[in-house]
């Protein structure tokens, strides 16, 4: 089964898409809900792989003329992604150990702030063991940080 978006999720996705600029603060306020929230759903949905980055659009025509030929040779004009995304969507995800698509309800790894899904029980323990060198230095760092 894949992961279902909610209101909020579709709300920060919509905010994002008119003004990638904003903060969590300022969408939370726009949505409703805390700052926190709308940072942990930001980051839910980076790892589950809907968002692969935030960029800026450019206003080539603030741009001087000698500057903007030479950008031409660099830049392509592209159109921008603005989109008005209506809620309950479905997001496929893919096993984060062996790569298939998780048929199911997947299976989660919180490590920090961050979410990794699995497609069973036996891709889970074997991520675990895998990487449990960089999971034990993160979580160590992030105990000291703490204190």
């Amino acid at each position: 089964m894949p992961i279902k978006l909610d209101s909020i999720d579709t709300a920060i996705l919509n905010a994002l898409s008119k003004d990638g600029r904003k903060s969590f603060r300022q969408m939370a306020r726009e949505i409703g809900a805390s700052a926190p929230t709308v940072k942990l759903r930001y980051e839910r949905l980076v790892s589950v792989g809907l968002i692969k980055s935030v960029s800026p659009v450019l206003d080539l025509s603030k741009i001087t003329r000698t500057a903007k030929d030479k950008l031409d040779n660099n830049l392509t004009k592209t159109q921008t992604n603005q989109i008005d995304l209506e809620n309950e969507i479905l997001l496929d995800v893919d096993c984060e150990y062996c790569k298939a698509q998780i048929a199911g309800k997947p299976l989660t790894l919180k490590i920090l702030e961050q979410e990794r899904f699995f497609c069973c029980t036996s891709c889970r323990s074997l991520y675990k063991e895998k990487y449990r060198g960089r999971i034990d230095a993160l979580l160590s760092k992030e105990s000291a940080n703490n204190v």
